[in-house]
């Protein structure tokens, strides 16, 4: 994973109402800290930090004034509603290092007609170098019949990386996919107990259509 620089400010205004400032100039609060060092409070461009953690594990090298610091995003806060990047808590890391990180699964391929790919976890624990961490795991699922799983020891992990979970632990379930009569029956069960009533289709005799037919006026 190539290290994505990025160039920080140090922070001198704290409190909500310089938060609050510094957000409005589309920046982010941050701060970095690990390897015994104080904190330090800076502040990042926004987009770019944005764009940077669009990238699983996301390995940044902070220029602060000229000193460089590797840093894995730890911990970031969003807004809930339109999700720009609140606040940021970077884990500075040294070359050679090996860090524990949680890995996105990815499936590939298809499994055979009449069954279904479960993702029983959508990430997998890894410890890794941290600058040579990996973005995803791909897991194959081409040609697979309902019953086979795939757990944490069949995962392929890249040179140098480690499972930091229970081999045994199921990564990905394939099952028999549902009939349609028992989704329809699933789904009139999650309607009653949300208490949804379903309208009842509307049953019109034949009796019923003949005087309709009769009332209409002729042409």
């Amino acid at each position: 994973m190539s290290e994505i620089k990025i160039k920080a400010e140090t922070r001198t205004e704290f409190g909500k109402g310089a938060a609050r400032r510094i957000r409005r100039d589309s920046k982010v609060p941050a701060v970095l800290y690990g390897h015994g060092i104080d904190p330090i409070h800076v502040v990042l461009p926004g987009h770019e930090l944005m764009l940077a953690l669009k990238q699983p594990n996301a390995l940044l090298s902070v220029d602060i004034e000229g000193d460089a610091q590797l840093a894995l995003p730890k911990q970031v806060q969003r807004d809930p509603i339109k999700g720009f990047i609140e606040h940021a808590d970077l884990l500075v890391v040294r070359r050679g290092e090996k860090v524990t990180v949680d890995v996105p699964i990815v499936v590939t391929g298809e499994v055979i007609s009449g069954a279904m790919v479960v993702t029983e976890h959508a990430s997998v624990p890894i410890e890794a170098e941290a600058t040579h961490l990996p973005e995803t795991i791909e897991v194959d699922v081409e040609g697979l019949d309902a019953g086979a799983q795939i757990h944490a020891s069949d995962l392929k992990l890249a040179k140098g990386s480690s499972l930091a979970v229970d081999p045994e632990q199921l990564i990905v379930n394939v099952v028999p996919a549902p009939t349609a009569e028992q989704v329809e029956a699933e789904l009139e069960t999650a309607e009653a107990e949300a208490g949804v009533e379903r309208d009842e289709p509307q049953v019109v005799s034949e009796a019923a259509e003949d005087d309709a037919t009769e009332a209409a006026p002729s042409e």
